[in-house]
């Protein structure tokens, strides 16, 4: 047990001192290539943090046990919508670009349609559901590449002469190791905790496992939000819960068919709603205010509470 909670508090620093610099670094890098933060967030940041996700369940694939794979990523990317920003929205007001809630967020919402009806009418995601799934993400990676070049950079901050660029990259991605490695230790941690309190293996994969493979999502976006960087915040989890779906389960289908368990399907319809009340609470103001972020981490202690009953 001591060992145990050793692991979940150094996870924990590793966590908080990598997401701050992976924060700042790439927002400096955008600054350096006048990319818009969003463009920053919904790519590098995102895909960055999503690393534990795709990590997880490519190596579950390779190993011929993929069946972790649906249940980390629903659970993973419920948690980043309800939580995170629900969480991320108490810092500060997260103001919502117009193109995120027109184009990013149905896309969102599409794409998680897309696997529900595949899980639920097929129960299995093949190889063509892989490729149908990459040619989606293909797609959005044009789509990000023509938002680059229609966009400003509006940050105001000045870079310094010491902000040469391979200095920017070296801590880019020294502080996303800090995050990675940081959620490994955390999780491990806290699933040994959990094993000697005698908690269900079921449990731990839908709630410790999602929860500690969204961690650096969490700190990413909590950091970016106090330093007044919304665009990183809530791009980061947009991109993510894209990333999840599109690259992690359309590169695991393609190694090994994902079998799409009955018990899986509250939670994907779960999965669809999270994102349609994010954009419900957002598409009038284009803001996560407070009280729409008590709302989403309302829907989240219901669910979990529904889960773990």
């Amino acid at each position: 047990m001591i060992w145990n909670v050793i692991l979940l508090v150094t996870g924990f620093i590793l966590l908080m001192k990598g997401a701050d610099l992976f924060v700042d670094q790439s927002a400096k890098i955008a600054m350096k290539f006048n990319v818009p933060q969003i463009v920053i967030g919904l790519t590098i940041v995102a895909f960055g943090t999503s690393a534990p996700e795709a990590a997880v369940s490519l190596t579950a694939a390779f190993k011929g046990n993929v069946g972790i794979t649906v249940g980390n990523i629903l659970g993973s990317n419920i948690m980043n919508v309800w939580l995170i920003l629900g969480v991320a929205s108490l810092f500060s007001v997260l103001h919502i670009q117009r193109t995120t809630v027109k184009y990013e967020m149905p896309l969102v919402i599409g794409v998680s349609i897309v696997l529900a009806m595949i899980g639920v009418y097929g129960h299995m995601l093949g190889r063509i559901d892989g490729i149908i799934l990459w040619l989606i993400f293909i797609g959005f990676f044009i789509y990000l590449l023509r938002l680059s070049k229609t966009q400003d950079n509006e940050d105001e901050e000045e870079l310094t002469e010491k902000d040469t660029m391979p200095r920017l990259v070296f801590l880019t991605i020294l502080g996303m190791a800090g995050i990675v490695f940081g959620s490994r230790l955390t999780v491990n941690g806290a699933t040994g905790i959990a094993t000697v309190l005698g908690i269900s293996d079921r449990i731990i994969g839908l709630t410790i496992v999602a929860f500690g493979t969204s961690l650096p999502e969490l700190v990413t976006s909590v950091l970016a939000a106090r330093k007044g960087k919304a665009d990183i915040a809530v791009g980061n989890i947009i991109g993510s819960n894209l990333f999840n779906i599109l690259f992690v389960i359309g590169s695991v289908s393609l190694i090994h068919p994902i079998p799409f368990d009955e018990a899986f399907y509250t939670d994907a319809m779960v999965c669809i709603f999270a994102v349609v009340l994010l954009f419900l609470l957002t598409v009038r103001k284009k803001e996560l205010d407070r009280g729409a972020g008590v709302i989403m981490l309302a829907c989240y202690v219901v669910y979990f509470a529904n889960l773990v009953s």
